[in-house]
């Protein structure tokens, strides 16, 4: 945000204005993985790079990705396309994808961790800051523009090597070398916020903290490695942007929840599709939430689909509510449940 025309801007942002505690109706609604592979133009282009990660890094590539579902479905927000394993990449712990099964990345021992580069990380990911100012430059007046970042803890996961649901190996090492994965996650919150903060200068209204193994950890290991690195990262951003608007949403986290809404400092909680909407509208009292569709009722649309609309508004929508889904559009996702997802939530 440039000069205080702009901030004028942004400030009427219906998204914008919900994460500042504001309650609209209808809610403004965008959806995690927006622009992904359900999207037949989003095929296309993908199929243009020659590996995702150069997709990301490319900021005519990653611009086009993140209009494609603003421009076919009018989302209140536009979330920046990246993926949150640009952080170790930029670190220099090379990450590469493979077909059918996701990200690979070498284990990093925690004894070299102080090997991480962090003076590479800004002209790494000069791309990302760039894709977001052409997308801002691109978007109506009205569409909050989203940045993100993964959080330390669920970075961690990946960059030791965890695999599998549980991330027991990144358990286990933050259990028998606290000293070594506390140095780990020092690290990668210094990362974070430096990322953050370009992306905010670069364009972004708001940014997004994705802990997707938040739910893996006991109460001690969950306040130690996500509530603090993530308080410590709000307060970083915060104290080279001021009254930067910061979603938190930590997967999986169902009854630590309130202490992290309380403890971090962020503005606006996202929530999974595992929390009851009466939990959801506890917390909804202590800051604006974001959430909470299972993604599977919108594959499945019809009746499943609007009883799960009509739920989430009658629980939550007297409140700060962005509506989103629970994690991630899934592949399968036919576009007309979509359409008619938004056209239910805005009386069509």
């Amino acid at each position: 945000m440039d000069d205080g025309g702009q901030v004028s801007v942004a400030s009427r942002r219906r998204l914008t204005r919900v994460i500042g505690g504001e309650t609209l109706s209808p809610p403004p609604v965008w959806m995690m993985r927006q622009a992904g592979r359900f999207l037949p133009e989003y095929r296309a282009l993908r199929a243009t790079a020659p590996d995702f990660l150069a997709f990301c890094y490319d900021p005519a590539l990653a611009t086009e990705a993140t209009l494609q579902p603003i421009r076919r479905f009018g989302f209140d927000a536009a979330i920046i396309f990246s993926d949150i394993l640009v952080i170790p990449d930029a670190l220099g712990q090379p990450v590469r994808f493979v077909e059918g099964e996701g990200p690979r990345l070498d284990p990093l021992l925690l004894d070299r961790v102080g090997e991480l580069d962090g003076s590479r990380q800004a002209g790494h990911l000069a791309p990302v800051y760039e894709a977001l100012r052409r997308t801002r430059a691109a978007l109506p007046d009205e569409t909050t523009l989203l940045g993100f970042a993964g959080a330390p803890w669920t970075l961690a996961t990946y960059m030791v090597g965890a695999n599998g649901a549980d991330k027991a190996a990144a358990r286990r090492l933050a259990f028998s070398d606290p000293a070594g994965f506390d140095r780990l996650i020092a690290r990668l919150v210094e990362a974070v916020a430096e990322h953050l903060v370009a992306q905010i200068g670069a364009g972004a209204d708001a940014v997004q903290i994705f802990d997707s193994w938040a739910g893996v950890l006991d109460g001690a290991s969950f306040r130690r490695l996500v509530t603090a690195p993530t308080k410590a990262i709000v307060e970083r951003v915060r104290a080279a942007v001021p009254g930067a608007r910061i979603i938190g949403f930590p997967r999986g986290a169902g009854g630590n929840l309130a202490d992290y809404a309380a403890r971090t400092g962020v503005d606006a909680l996202g929530l999974d599709w595992t929390v009851p909407l009466e939990q959801a509208a506890m917390l909804q009292k202590l800051l604006p939430v974001q959430g909470n569709l299972d993604p599977m009722r919108l594959v499945a649309g019809g009746a499943a689909l609007d009883e799960g609309i009509d739920a989430i508004l009658a629980a939550l929508g007297g409140g700060p509510l962005v509506f989103n889904l629970g994690h991630g559009v899934t592949p399968e996702t036919p576009i007309a449940h979509v359409e008619r997802l938004v056209a239910r939530l805005r009386g069509g």
